[in-house]
């Protein structure tokens, strides 16, 4: 579905992606794992247009992105949950997810989508005409992730969702990724912290430092090698 080759991206002088290569299956979750400044973040921003690749190929399903604007990479079938639960808080829980569909014309499609995402978070259907700023953190990436649900894409880049959440919720948000692979086909690249948390769920798996690829392949198999784990993923 998804293939990066040899993408370079620059911010200034320093080459936050060197020359990655990154190849995405559909219907799978693939984790992008590494320290801080690995380049995870770029890679995905670099994927969606929020920063452009100096070099390289971006192919999504014959399109090339390299060059394409942000407003129709989503029109393509991509969405992006970026690091930091980016919700409008002035705005009410259904407000933010309708903002997710609001290219989409179809009226009924649109709210056949906000019943879909208030059965699969149920928080986010008690509290959908309430302010988003009184959600608490892991309610605050249901609705991230929700909204990016709204467009119904294919593809789905999803930034540290675990980032500051309490254990049991992140392990609510890794089942959600898992039930939306096995039961929508939904295709998934997962940047994460939390290795461990992140190869429970992950089909592939990619580990990336001072922005080059060090190591990629099945999640299992780079769960499985002690030496991997310990050098750069911290377990």
């Amino acid at each position: 579905m998804l293939q990066v080759e040899d993408v370079v991206t620059l911010y200034g002088a320093v080459r936050a992606l060197d020359g990655v290569s990154v190849t995405v299956r559909p219907g799978t979750i693939t984790a992008v794992l590494g320290a801080n400044g690995a380049g995870k973040t770029t890679l995905l921003r670099t994927v969606n247009g929020l920063v452009r690749a100096r070099s390289g190929r971006i192919e999504y399903e014959e399109h090339n992105l390299v060059r394409t604007p942000v407003d129709e990479v989503v029109r393509l079938g991509i969405a992006h949950v970026p690091e930091g639960r980016g919700v409008i808080t002035e705005l009410t829980v259904e407000e933010n997810l309708r903002l997710g569909g609001l290219w989409r014309r179809n009226r009924s499609e649109l709210q056949e989508s906000l019943a879909e995402m208030y059965e699969m978070f149920p928080p986010l259907a008690e509290r959908r005409k309430l302010p988003a700023d009184t959600l608490s953190g892991g309610e605050r990436q249901m609705l991230a992730v929700g909204r990016a649900l709204m467009s119904r894409p294919k593809l789905l880049l999803l930034d540290e969702p675990s980032l500051g959440l309490a254990p049991r919720i992140t392990t609510q948000i890794m089942a959600t990724l898992r039930r939306l692979r096995d039961e929508q086909s939904l295709t998934v690249v997962l940047v994460e912290q939390n290795a461990r948390s992140a190869l429970s769920v992950a089909d592939d798996a990619v580990v990336l430092n001072l922005g080059r690829v060090v190591v990629s392949g099945p999640a299992t198999e780079l769960a499985g090698d002690a030496k991997l784990r310990h050098a750069y993923l911290g377990f």
